[in-house]
């Protein structure tokens, strides 16, 4: 079953494209929040002014377990729902998961990109593969490399948190994934959609009934 999925991310691999094709006219995020074998995406879509223009969730049930490297076959169909549901279609969107900073070049952000034909950029807060330097002050990046090749940058955008890891996933470039992050970037540790996304969720998740104990005499 392995070798099946590393098949498929290399053909997710083979079709990415990291030339700038984006706008930021409808600036979306996505995240993921969990419940026992529940999926919960939830997708947001801003205008260039940050104001909210839509909000669409998806749940679903996965037998896929948790593997590094594998999140895509987990959380992508979820999120793919989502996105989808948004209007109007995003044309810049924010993913939380691994772009090309990925051992197949295929992450999350990458995966749900080219299924979509959407420019995205991976936000994740740990290093699945490459080197770096850890930036020590707010707003300093450094590069994430894999091999000899640049894949990403690491940031650190508050005092107090560990840098997040910045990587493109489709139809964006290395250097422009650093500079829309930097422009999204509010009073969080993550930049605006990210963040939405992610409280967005949360409260799907929220409203999600508490399964029934069973009860002992």
């Amino acid at each position: 079953m392995e070798s099946h999925l590393i098949n498929i991310q290399a053909r997710i691999a083979s079709r990415v494209v990291l030339e700038d094709q984006y706008s930021v006219e409808f600036v979306a995020g996505v995240d993921q929040a969990f419940k026992n074998e529940l999926v919960i995406s939830g997708a947001v879509v801003l205008d260039s002014s940050l104001k909210v223009r839509d909000l669409a969730s998806c749940i679903l049930e996965t037998s896929f377990p948790y593997i590094p490297g594998f999140l895509s076959f987990r959380e992508g169909p979820s999120a793919i729902r989502a996105i989808k549901a948004l209007r109007p279609k995003p044309t810049l969107l924010f993913v939380d998961g691994c772009g090309i900073n990925h051992p197949r070049k295929a992450g999350l952000a990458s995966h749900i990109g080219v299924i979509l034909g959407t420019p995205t950029v991976g936000i994740s807060k740990n290093v699945l593969c490459g080197s770096f330097e850890i930036p020590t002050k707010v707003g300093q990046s450094s590069s994430l490399i894999m091999g000899s090749e640049e894949v990403g940058h690491m940031l650190k955008t508050c005092e107090g948190c560990r840098p997040i890891v910045i990587s493109p996933g489709h139809l964006i470039s290395v250097e422009s994934s650093l500079e829309v992050v930097r422009r999204f970037l509010r009073s969080s540790k993550l930049p605006e959609p990210c963040r939405l996304a992610h409280e967005y969720a949360r409260r799907v998740k929220g409203t999600l009934p508490v399964p029934m104990q069973a009860a002992f005499p």
